[in-house]
C-alpha cells in the first residue's frame, strides 16, 4: 500500500506540471499571437528613423525615437552614469554632436524586437564612425538594448542600455567589438 501511494503521489505530481506546463505554453502562444507584425515593423521603422537620424546629426529626430518627459531612463556608455527624462539625454546627444562636429556614419545590425501587447524589448548591435573637429576618425560599436511601450498608437523607447565589452585583463573598453 505505501508503494501504491507514493506512485499516486508522483503521478499526480506528473499530471500537475503535465498540466501547468500545457497552460504556460497556451499563455505564451496567446501573447504571441497578439503581437502582431505590424508592431514589429513599426518598431523596426522607428530604429530605420532614428539610425538616419544620427548619420544626419539631427538631435530633434533623434528624440523622436524617445518617451517625452520624465519617463525615459538611458544607461549610455559616456558618464554620467545614467540619463533620467527625455531634455537630460537630449543634452547627451547635443554633447556628442559638439565633440564630433565632422560627418557622422550610422547603423544598426542583428535587431531583434519581441513584442507582447503594448510593451517590446529588443537588442541590437550598432555602428557609428564619428568625424572629431581636427578630422580624426571615431569608430565605436556598441552593444543596445531597448524597452518600447506603445502609448497613444505610436511605439517609444521608455528604457535603453548602451555598453561595451571591457577586457578584463587590461580593464580597457572594446570600441569595436567584433562577434
Amino acid at each position: 500500500m505505501a508503494l501504491e501511494g507514493l506512485l499516486m503521489k508522483n503521478y499526480s505530481t506528473l499530471a500537475y506540471g503535465a498540466l501547468l506546463a500545457v497552460c504556460m505554453a497556451a499563455v505564451s502562444g496567446v501573447a504571441a499571437a497578439g503581437a502582431s507584425s505590424d508592431d514589429k515593423g513599426a518598431i523596426e521603422a522607428l530604429e530605420n528613423r532614428f539610425a538616419a537620424a544620427i548619420g544626419a546629426k539631427d538631435v530633434d529626430t533623434i528624440m523622436q525615437a524617445y518617451v517625452p518627459g520624465t519617463r525615459l531612463f538611458v544607461f549610455d556608455v559616456t558618464p554620467p552614469r545614467q540619463h533620467a527624462g527625455w531634455a537630460d539625454y537630449k543634452k547627451d546627444w547635443q554633447a556628442l554632436f559638439a565633440v564630433f562636429p565632422g560627418p557622422a556614419t550610422f547603423s544598426i545590425s542583428d535587431l531583434d524586437v519581441t513584442v507582447v501587447g503594448t510593451v517590446a524589448y529588443g537588442h541590437s548591435i550598432q555602428t557609428a564612425r564619428f568625424t572629431g573637429k581636427d578630422g580624426a576618425k571615431f569608430d565605436l560599436v556598441v552593444r543596445v538594448t531597448d524597452v518600447y511601450r506603445k502609448i497613444k498608437g505610436h511605439w517609444l523607447i521608455v528604457q535603453e542600455h548602451v555598453s561595451v565589452p571591457v577586457d578584463l585583463a587590461t580593464l580597457k573598453p572594446d570600441l569595436r567589438s567584433q562577434p
